[in-house]
């Protein structure tokens, strides 16, 4: 090839790159083939999608409302499904209808009513007032047909006089512009403003910005043609729109920084005094170990606005070892030991938490049954401490209990338990029927701070061998620990379980003070809106109606670190909380207990048979084959009358009695040490001779005591 044809081949590829460049740009600037607008807000006319090869340009909301192009192909194919041949066949279909506003040809969309002839653009539309549904069969209705909404609200409620979107003034007027929420009432906005927030929030986060209502409130802007995509939100589709979260605030802000390196710089190795410690309450301070005079075990340091903000007691607030209340004028402090993070049985978990021993003793001196308020005198006192021994009195014990509590100080704790847990549950805190008991409004009680002596109470209860609570409800149990369960009250089972409109409406005017305090009265139009009664009645009942008795039973329940255990392991609790104590079996109460066995062998073989007729004996009182009872067993083994939350400490044991003669089947009967939680079982050759001995010294015993 010649030098001067090069050269020509070199200049015409220059010149053609340019060509080609303004080519593409006029495709991509191209208008809606459809619309012939170039506009590009995909909040008010959807994507504006482009194919370069085929160079069409063309909305996708005008695709959607448009008469004469249907969906054919795969989500992959043409323009999300359209395909090019379909959408040119429309565009002549559409070259030769005129529209009725700008009175240009190209109008594709028309009213969905037969007689009517109006055409127009899709953009076109929105000034002519056109509604476009857009779920199948995507129809549009001119002003004269469209859909409209109706007041249906008490005229003499003052209606909203701004948008709930972009809080600008709007004239309370139902019209095209203007829309409101079908469930509240009282969430007005701007036609516009709604469609960008549905367009924002997609299909699983667009709901009433006032009432949080969501599935009649997403049909009733479909039916007025808000347009919502079916996709997440466009924040979570942001990507790293999280990131910020995980960056950690590491700037020294001591008034003088001892660091050579400069206020963020953080050493983590080495010579961690130049470590930056923030605020342990707001995390948006920081500070130099070496700056503020920090020890290396420091980890509570708080800010001087926090600690300003807390009267000075910020870094006691929050020590993982303790727990301050500040409450009548007086401080309570409850350390605990640190909680461990491994799952186990709910017994194990609650005794990891059993109290370090402290030289002192916590005395209660109860008045005959009266163990609520014993309760409450101790842990209202100025040095009450959690972490002490209970050391439990009664007075006027004939009229009390069983008179083994005089000379049993642990017998005596534990009927101070029981009794505690039964007049806890009977008491104004809780209301409801027995085992699905709900926090009760009492305003006596929030002045009292009984909500906060009750959680504490229970904590003491669980961690000090008392018997499960067994009578929180699901609800209760769900807005304390977040464990998901139902909530079931009387009014919400007879809104939802209502047959027909009439009886819905019989039960809200029976309840209608009720309803109107939770500000759930509202006029029923359908049977369906019980569903939204449902839901609005649990978040006021549960959550805020009772947030701040809920918040003071946490706050008493994190005594001795009950609370958070339990939050970690909600579903290992629930039982415990919410479910009645499970009767006593053969195989429960043989699982308690281990044998200790003798190293002789001779001693070691007629143990091993003694251990089958110990088995076989609580088999036959399960069944009742024998004339006492598994609890008869238990009570007789160690003194407790049924299974603590936490179990029994220390663990029952069995070991054995030797006769000296062993041939000899009389003379030798059980004994037992409940103090040690040990019971030893005399050597037998038969079982019936072993059975005998049994049933003599357990009758012997459970008669000893008061019916």
């Amino acid at each position: 090839m010649a030098d001067g044809e090069k050269l020509l081949l070199r200049f015409k590829s220059k010149v053609s790159k340019p060509k080609e460049m303004q080519k593409e740009c006029a495709v991509l600037c191209a208008g809606c083939v459809l619309c012939r607008i170039n506009d590009d807000d995909p909040a008010l006319f959807g994507e504006k999608v482009t194919l370069k090869q085929q160079k069409l340009t063309v909305h996708y909301l005008c695709l959607l409302t448009s008469c004469g192009v249907y969906q054919r192909g795969k989500e992959n194919e043409g323009i999300l499904g359209f395909l090019e041949d379909d959408i040119r066949q429309e565009v002549r279909r559409s070259s030769h209808l005129t529209c009725v506003s700008c009175k240009k040809k190209g109008a594709c969309v028309g009213c969905n009513v037969r007689s009517c002839r109006q055409m127009v653009h899709f953009p076109c539309g929105r000034n002519l007032s056109f509604i476009s549904q857009f779920t199948e069969p995507f129809p549009s209705y001119c002003k004269n047909h469209a859909p409209s909404q109706s007041l249906s609200v008490d005229p003499n409620i003052s209606l909203p006089q701004s948008c709930s979107v972009c809080l600008d003034s709007l004239d309370p007027v139902l019209s095209y512009s203007v829309l409101k929420c079908p469930s509240c009432h009282a969430s007005w906005f701007h036609r516009d403003c709604v469609q960008r927030q549905a367009f924002s929030a997609g299909l699983f986060f667009f709901k009433c910005t006032l009432c949080n209502n969501k599935d009649r409130f997403q049909q009733e802007m479909l039916r007025m043609g808000i347009y919502i995509p079916e996709r997440d939100a466009s924040w979570e589709l942001e990507s790293d729109a999280y990131s910020d979260l995980l960056e950690v605030y590491k700037h020294c802000d001591s008034p003088s920084c001892l660091c050579e390196h400069g206020r963020s710089h953080s050493s983590i190795r080495g010579f961690v005094w130049f470590e930056v410690v923030r605020c342990c309450l707001c995390g948006s301070r920081g500070t130099h170990r070496k700056c503020s005079g920090l020890t290396l075990k420091t980890t509570d340091w708080a800010c001087g606005d926090c600690t300003q903000a807390t009267d000075g007691k910020a870094s006691l607030v929050t020590s993982p070892q303790a727990v301050l209340e500040v409450r009548h004028g007086c401080c309570v402090v409850f350390f605990r030991p640190t909680l461990s993070d491994k799952s186990g049985s709910p017994e194990e978990l609650l005794r990891s938490l059993g109290p370090q021993l402290h030289p002192g003793v916590a005395q209660v001196e109860v008045d005959g049954d009266q163990a609520l308020s014993a309760g409450l005198d101790l842990v209202r006192r100025a040095d009450f401490d959690a972490t002490h021994l209970l050391s439990v009195k009664f007075n006027n014990v004939q009229q009390t209990g069983p008179p083994s509590i005089v000379q049993d100080a642990n017998a005596a704790r534990q009927y101070f338990l029981k009794l505690l847990h039964q007049q806890i549950q009977d008491s104004v805190v809780f209301e409801g029927p027995c085992g699905s008991k709900n926090l009760a409004l009492d305003a006596q009680a929030l002045r009292d701070d009984l909500y906060f002596d009750v959680g504490c109470l229970l904590a003491l209860c669980l961690v000090y061998g008392g018997p499960c609570l067994g009578f929180f409800s699901p609800g209760l149990y769900q807005c304390l620990f977040n464990y998901p369960r139902l909530l079931t009250f009387d009014l919400l089972l007879q809104i939802s379980e209502a047959k027909s409109l009439e009886e819905l409406r019989g039960v809200l005017e029976e309840s209608w003070e009720f309803l109107q305090l939770a500000g759930c009265s509202r006029p029923v139009s359908s049977l369906e809106d019980n569903q939204n009664l449902v839901e609005d009645l649990v978040s006021f009942t549960m959550i805020t109606r009772m947030q701040l008795p809920l918040q003071r039973f946490r706050e008493g329940l994190q005594t001795l670190g009950v609370f958070k255990q339990v939050q970690l392991h909600p579903s290992v609790f629930y039982n415990k909380f919410c479910e009645a104590a499970v009767p006593l079996t053969a195989q429960t109460l043989g699982q308690l207990f281990s044998v200790h066995f003798s190293k002789q062998e001779a001693k070691l073989n007629r143990e091993m048979v003694v251990v089958t007729f110990w088995r076989h004996f609580l088999l036959e009182c399960e069944v009742g084959r024998c004339s006492v009872s598994l609890q008869d067993v238990l009570r007789f083994s160690t003194g407790a009358e049924e299974l603590p939350a936490a179990g029994l400490l220390p663990a029952p044991s069995v070991s054995f009695l030797h006769h000296p003669e062993s041939s000899a089947d009389e003379g030798l009967f059980p004994q037992s040490r409940p103090e040690s939680r040990s019971l030893h079982l005399p050597i037998t050759s038969t079982y019936k001779a072993f059975k005998s001995c049994m049933e003599q010294a357990i009758s012997h015993h459970v008669h000893l005591l008061p019916a």
